[in-house]
């Protein structure tokens, strides 16, 4: 139960806050709009956790099969420094931001890349660079990595 609890406040840093709490007036005018603050986890009401945790309770319930790699993504966010966290944050930014086919040439790179060495890294960046988007398309499709099934967009 300690590392499901875990899970849920891990996951819920990725999620947006959907109850914000007003910063307490002052008598001094911003000269830009201050960030919001959020309180601790122990200063939110069982409401305001609830509504935080709700979406994570039915992917857990919803999908049974991703369970276990829901765990191991909690697991590997809690080992992660500040910096990490904040990389990992862009990264999934960027990566809502992409078309289908770039998520598709991201994610087969990304498995090639994986049993590379780092010199053969940098020499596929360096002709991926110096690629064609048709001879792009055609590397793709070579080395498409394998779908699980439901396999979803958001990795």
């Amino acid at each position: 139960m300690n590392r499901l609890c875990l899970l849920v406040l891990l996951l819920c840093v990725s999620l947006p806050v959907l109850a914000q709490r007003p910063a307490p007036a002052t008598n001094v005018a911003p000269t830009s709009a201050p960030a919001p603050t959020y309180p601790a986890w122990e200063q939110l009401s069982q409401a305001e956790r609830e509504r935080l945790v709700a979406p994570l309770r039915e992917r857990w319930n919803a999908q049974p099969g991703a369970r276990a790699r829901m765990m191991e993504h909690a697991r590997r966010w809690e080992l992660m420094t500040p910096e990490q966290r904040q990389r990992a944050h862009h990264g999934r930014d960027h990566w809502r931001q992409m078309k289908p086919e770039q998520r598709e040439h991201a994610r087969a790179l990304f498995e090639k890349m994986r049993t590379m060495t780092p010199e053969q890294r940098r020499e596929l960046r360096t002709r991926w660079h110096a690629m064609t988007p048709e001879e792009r398309e055609a590397w793709v499709e070579r080395n498409a990595p394998r779908h699980a099934p439901g396999d979803g967009e958001s990795r």
